[in-house]
């Protein structure tokens, strides 16, 4: 743990943080994946009696609302911390320094943190605006191996780390733990306000806010959140899973790349797929590498059906699509990586089009029959990744059409910073 670069922690605190909570608990779940995503060394102490509670935590018992507890290295205490009392205890968070900004960047993924690096490093006064942690989906991911420069592959922790470290470096602010919840047009500004009443006021804006992993949609789901069910790759979970029978939802190469590294861990990994194989959808490599691997099977035409537990997930039911026939499996791991919705509601106030699945329109999308949208009040067409609001651009994963990998992110990003220095300049 460090200070972001250009910022200064009066009392700054060492890496060696402690996280007690029982098994089963949402907030701690929402606290490792966070600090897992931000680079963070911790000690998670999993709390299994009233007593253990009582004599390590200082609680007294499973159940009391005082859990989880964060305990700093400096002795400092927390209990049931939010993530914004966190990120303020790292000295990771800031308000705004300028009233008014070149360019707002939502979203501190490989797209949002690509845009960073290039509009700050080419003059612009840039602020970067993320909810939860750097990196994006990209972030839980355990190893990205085909990134252009990276023949070992890196891991998404790593690579958002020196991503938000090179845009910092440049001059970028990063705005941890903050959330657009609306925006509003003015001439020649665009205003975004954040949850906790922050504005902020930029000449452009880039919306680079990705997606979320859709939900299964069954029975008691929400209730499992963190107790069995996980949305992602799992990195932050894989070191809990020793010895146990791991289940991964989707055929995608994040799932991929989730059944290689919990495989490290866990007695057996299935992969359940709706599709005949994992050919059409995970690259080569890594198919071969998952058909390799003695303790991960793949269960083709397959679906989850229920869920069963009390508290804590037990079992779940499946069903091959192909025969009809349901079959139980125990675990207590499910993670879920079967696509993604875009965070774009913000965007029906503004007028913004959106396709049937929420994702931005841009650029030629926006044209019909060679006819620009009916409300477009320019005389030139959108440029590529310009939404149908001149000014508001949109790239990586919620954009309409985009390819969903992090190197095509990093060349959105970018390209979008080119388009927002051609609207600066002509309009």
């Amino acid at each position: 743990m460090r200070p972001l670069p250009g910022m200064t922690d009066p009392n700054p605190v060492s890496n060696n943080l402690k996280l007690f909570a029982p098994r089963g608990s949402l907030p701690a779940y929402t606290i490792r994946d966070f600090l897992h995503r931000s680079d963070i060394p911790f000690e998670y102490l999993e709390l299994r009696g009233d007593e253990q509670a009582r004599r390590e935590a200082g609680v007294h018992n499973l159940n009391d609302p005082r859990l989880p507890v964060c305990v700093f290295a400096d002795g400092s205490r927390m209990e049931n911390p939010t993530l914004r009392q966190i990120i303020e205890k790292l000295g990771w968070f800031r308000d705004p320094s300028c009233s008014e900004y070149d360019l707002a960047i939502y979203g501190a993924g490989p797209a949002g943190l690509s845009s960073a690096v290039y509009g700050a490093s080419e003059g612009l006064r840039t602020v970067v605006v993320e909810r939860f942690a750097v990196g994006g989906q990209a972030g839980s991911s355990s190893r990205i191996e085909n990134y252009l420069g990276f023949p070992q592959g890196i891991s998404g922790v790593e690579l958002a780390e020196r991503a938000r470290d090179q845009a910092c470096r440049f001059g970028a602010e990063i705005l941890l733990g903050r959330e657009g919840v609306r925006g509003e047009f003015l001439p020649g500004k665009r205003v975004g306000y954040l949850a906790d009443g922050t504005k902020i006021v930029a000449r452009a804006a880039i919306c680079a806010t990705g997606v979320d992993y859709r939900h299964l949609d069954l029975p008691n789901e929400e209730k499992f959140l963190g107790k069995g069910i996980y949305y992602g790759a799992g990195s932050s979970e894989a070191s809990l899973c020793g010895n146990e029978s791991v289940v991964i939802v989707g055929g995608g190469n994040s799932a991929g790349q989730a059944a290689m590294h919990l495989c490290r861990y866990a007695r057996k990994v299935s992969i359940l797929i709706r599709a005949e194989s994992l050919k059409d959808s995970v690259s080569a490599y890594l198919v071969d590498r998952i058909n390799s691997s003695p303790n991960i099977e793949i269960l083709a035409h397959t679906e989850i059906t229920s869920l069963q537990g009390e508290d804590l997930l037990e079992a779940i039911t499946i069903r091959d699509n192909t025969t009809g026939e349901p079959r139980t499996i125990q675990t207590r791991w499910v993670f879920i990586c079967i696509g993604g919705a875009p965070h774009t509601e913000w965007a029906t106030e503004l007028g913004i089009i959106r396709d049937g699945g929420g994702y931005l329109v841009t650029g030629p999308d926006l044209l019909r029959n060679g006819t620009r949208p009916e409300d477009w009040p320019l005389e030139r067409d959108p440029f590529y990744l310009e939404t149908s609001l001149p000014g508001v651009f949109a790239a990586g994963d919620v954009r309409h059409g985009s390819v969903k990998r992090c190197a095509s992110a990093v060349g959105e990003g970018a390209m979008a910073v080119t388009f927002v220095h051609r609207y600066l300049s002509n309009g």
